[in-house]
C-alpha cells in the first residue's frame, strides 16, 4: 500500500518516517510538510519525495499517516478520505467535535496511534481485565514536564495551547474506556499551570478519575494507572515499548481492515468518543458544571 507522510516534526522523525520505511507491506511514496526545508531533510533521510502540495501527495497515494498537529490533521484526514484514503492517524484526531465525528463516519479503513494500545503488554492487560469485570472504578495519573531544553516536544505550540488534556489525556481514555465503558457524564477542574482533573460517570455506573498534566514539575511527573473492583486491585503495567513497533502493529492492523479484515479498536470511531469526552471537559471547565459528551 502507498502511504504519504504529512508532517515533519519530531514525532514524523522518530516514530512514523522509520515505521513506513520499516514496513514490509507498505511503499513510502513521500512526504508533505508545513516547513518546505524540514520536509526536503526529512524526504532525503528516507530517500522519497518532498512534496509542496498536499493534495498531489494524497492523489498519488492509497493511504495517508499523519504526524501534525489535531487542528491541521483533521482538514488533511477529511480530505484523504474524500478521496477514499485510507487513514492512520495521531490522536487526538480533532479537536472540533464535528470533525471528530465526520472523520468516525468516513467510508475507508481507519487506525489511530494511541501508541501503546498498540504493544502486546496493554493490549494483553486491557483484554484480560474486560474479560474478568466487575470493575467499579479506576484511576489514571499522567504527568509529563515536557518544556525541558532536553525534550524535542516542548517546542510543540499546540501542546503548550492545548495542555495536559489534549496531549496525555487520549493515551488516558484509551486505557479507561476499554474496560469501564462510555461515559455518561464529564466534570473538569483545571488546577496549577496545566494540570487537569477528569471525574468520569460511566454508563454502567463505574467511575474514573484522571489527572493529566505535560507542564508538571519535573519531580512531580509520573505515569501510573490501575483499576479497582470485585476482582481487587489490578495496577496497569509499565513495560517497556518501541514507538516505532507500536506504529507496525498499528499498520498491520490498517492494512487488515483495507484488505476486509476487523476494524481496529482505535479506529476513527473510537478517536471521535475520546475528542467529544475532552471537548466536554472543556465545557465543564468553562461552565463550572457536570456535562455529556
Amino acid at each position: 500500500m502507498r502511504f504519504g507522510l504529512f508532517g515533519t516534526g519530531p514525532w514524523a522523525h522518530l516514530t512514523h518516517a522509520p515505521a513506513l520505511a520499516a514496513h514490509s507491506g507498505v511503499e513510502f511514496a513521500g512526504i508533505w510538510g508545513r516547513d518546505p526545508g524540514r520536509t526536503a531533510e526529512l524526504a532525503g533521510r528516507f530517500g522519497v519525495p518532498a512534496y509542496a502540495d498536499a493534495d498531489a501527495l494524497i492523489a498519488d497515494v492509497d493511504a495517508i499517516a499523519v504526524a501534525l498537529p489535531p487542528d491541521i490533521q483533521a482538514p488533511i484526514a477529511l480530505r484523504a478520505a474524500a478521496a477514499g484514503r485510507h487513514l492512520l492517524l495521531d490522536k487526538p484526531i480533532a479537536t472540533r467535535v464535528d470533525q471528530a465525528r465526520e472523520l468516525a463516519a468516513v467510508d475507508v479503513a481507519s487506525a489511530v496511534l494511541f501508541t501503546r494500545r498498540f504493544t502486546p503488554e496493554l493490549d494483553g492487560f486491557l483484554a484480560e481485565a474486560v474479560a474478568t469485570g466487575g470493575w467499579s472504578e479506576a484511576r489514571v495519573d499522567h504527568l509529563g514536564a515536557i518544556f525541558t531544553p532536553d525534550n524535542p516536544f516542548g517546542a510543540s505550540p499546540w501542546r503548550r495551547e492545548r495542555g495536559g488534556l489534549w496531549d496525555v489525556g487520549p493515551h488516558a481514555l484509551a486505557v479507561v474506556l476499554p474496560v469501564l465503558g462510555p461515559v455518561a457524564e464529564v466534570t473538569a477542574v483545571a488546577g496549577a499551570r496545566d494540570l487537569t482533573y477528569l471525574l468520569l460517570k460511566h454508563v454502567g455506573g463505574a467511575v474514573s478519575r484522571l489527572t493529566l498534566a505535560v507542564d508538571a514539575p519535573p519531580a512531580a511527573a509520573r505515569e501510573e494507572a490501575f483499576f479497582a473492583g470485585d476482582a481487587g486491585i489490578r495496577e496497569v503495567p509499565r513495560a517497556e515499548w518501541d514507538p516505532v513497533e507500536a506504529m507496525g502493529r498499528a499498520l498491520d492492523e490498517l492494512l487488515s481492515a483495507a484488505a476486509g479484515g476487523p476494524a481496529p479498536a482505535c479506529d476513527t470511531r473510537f478517536g471521535a468518543r475520546v475528542t467529544e469526552i475532552l471537548a466536554a471537559a472543556e465545557r465543564s471547565i468553562a461552565e463550572s458544571a457536570t456535562v455529556r459528551p
